[in-house]
């Protein structure tokens, strides 16, 4: 019997783009939304650039670039279009009756990638939201039904399930999202409650999408985190415990990547995720410095955390990827408290990463020498738990004991 390959079909789209004054190389910008367009299982047919002191407020682009695009649209039998900016309902619906063809923005491509990356009920939960917030603001001239927005890329999201959704039920799956995604905020919140009290410090992993967070994590904690060259590959929180010298230990969470141009709504329907680095005690910003947009990117992060309000942090900068180039090269982070040059792939830096880790640390701790009477043996339990032991020996008199222990402990007179 004879055998088919079902292999779906790659869809295919022109990158179009503009080249404001005041902005970043359209060209750079574009490389990166090429990059996101194969994540989401698309190919880029072709480019479109249009010079302009700002974008058409109709249509993007001008009346002449747009018969320039059917023409290339045409020649390469491309599906549609992507737009590196967010675009309006005005200019959604103008570009899709002007080209006849699909009409993606990078809001929505991104919001592609992060439905088909999202494994957690919260991570589901901030993308069904976000992607709900996005297609309400554009359903003007579409009708009631929302089976008219699947214009993504593959078959996910609320508007590729055919659900014929009015804008009153838009409102009302919205307002259970926030209820179900509250929940989810005051579990973290009782979980944040829990680690000030056990006094543990949390060290958040920030930085640019597919810097090599989680590459970090794993090669610090073995956390067995997913791996991948592809932007957003990982989508959900992950925490784990690091022990550091002397079995000092710290908890190491990784956050999800940022982004040049991420939309407000997509900053907000990921606070609760992206809040772990504002209650982070230390912040660990990964840079890619194999990338040649390093600088860029390194702006990009420190812009997120501005406007998430994470400020007054020691930020210690990673330089990572060190094995992806060639020859010696001093690299500076003049926002960060400590550098360290390394590589999630080879092991190179870890170590030291560790022990800039624990000097943070010991800045908000006491050390103690103290001889404990055996009626007080309780108290060395509580360093134990929640500082560092260095020496204890059983004298005559009772317990000698040399250790480290937050400076909160220590004024609070449990020990």
């Amino acid at each position: 019997m004879e055998l088919y390959d079902l292999k779906q079909e790659e869809e295919r789209f022109i990158l179009v783009g503009i080249q404001l004054n005041d902005r970043e190389p359209a060209e750079e910008s574009l490389d990166e939304l090429e990059e996101l367009a194969r994540t989401a299982g698309a190919a880029a047919a072709g480019r479109l650039i249009q010079s302009r002191e700002a974008m058409h407020p109709l249509t993007y682009i001008g009346k002449g670039k747009i018969e320039e695009l059917k023409d290339l649209i045409w020649e390469q039998d491309a599906s549609g279009i992507i737009c590196d900016d967010e675009l309006s309902a005005v200019q959604l619906n103008n570009l899709q009756q002007e080209l006849e063809c699909k009409v993606i923005d990078r809001t929505l491509l991104i919001l592609d990638i992060f439905a088909a990356h999202a494994v957690s009920g919260e991570g589901k939960i901030q993308v069904e939201l976000a992607q709900l917030r996005y297609r309400a603001a554009r359903l003007t001239g579409l009708g009631r039904s929302l089976s008219r927005l699947g214009g993504g890329i593959g078959t996910r999201g609320p508007g590729e399930k055919k659900l014929e959704m009015d804008r009153r039920l838009i409102r009302e799956r919205i307002s259970h999202l926030k209820r179900e995604l509250k929940e989810v905020e005051q579990h973290r919140e009782r979980i944040r409650t829990q680690r000030k009290k056990s006094c543990m410090k949390v060290a958040a992993l920030v930085g640019y999408t597919s810097a090599g967070k989680s590459s970090i994590e794993n090669a610090l904690t073995q956390a067995g985190i997913l791996e991948d060259a592809m932007l957003f590959s990982t989508l959900d929180t992950t925490t784990r415990a690091l022990e550091l010298e002397g079995k000092q230990k710290i908890l190491l969470t990784d956050t999800v990547g940022f982004i040049r141009k991420l939309p407000h709504h997509l900053i907000e329907a990921f606070k609760s995720t992206l809040e772990e680095a504002r209650h982070a005690d230390i912040i660990i910003h990964v840079v890619d410095v194999s990338n040649p947009q390093m600088d860029t990117q390194m702006h990009v992060v420190y812009e997120t955390l501005r406007q998430l309000g994470v400020e007054g942090k020691p930020v210690v900068t990673l330089f990572n990827k060190q094995d992806l180039i060639s020859g010696q090269e001093n690299f500076r982070d003049f926002q960060a408290d400590y550098t360290v040059d390394g590589s999630a792939k080879t092991g190179q830096g870890m170590e030291e990463l560790k022990a800039v880790l624990l000097e943070i640390i010991r800045r908000e701790q006491v050390y103690v020498e103290r001889l404990y009477p055996f009626q007080e043996a309780g108290k060395i339990q509580v360093i134990r738990k929640n500082g560092q032991l260095l020496q204890e020996e059983y004298l005559p008199d009772g317990i000698a004991v040399k250790a480290y222990v937050p400076k909160e402990i220590y004024l609070s007179g449990r020990i």
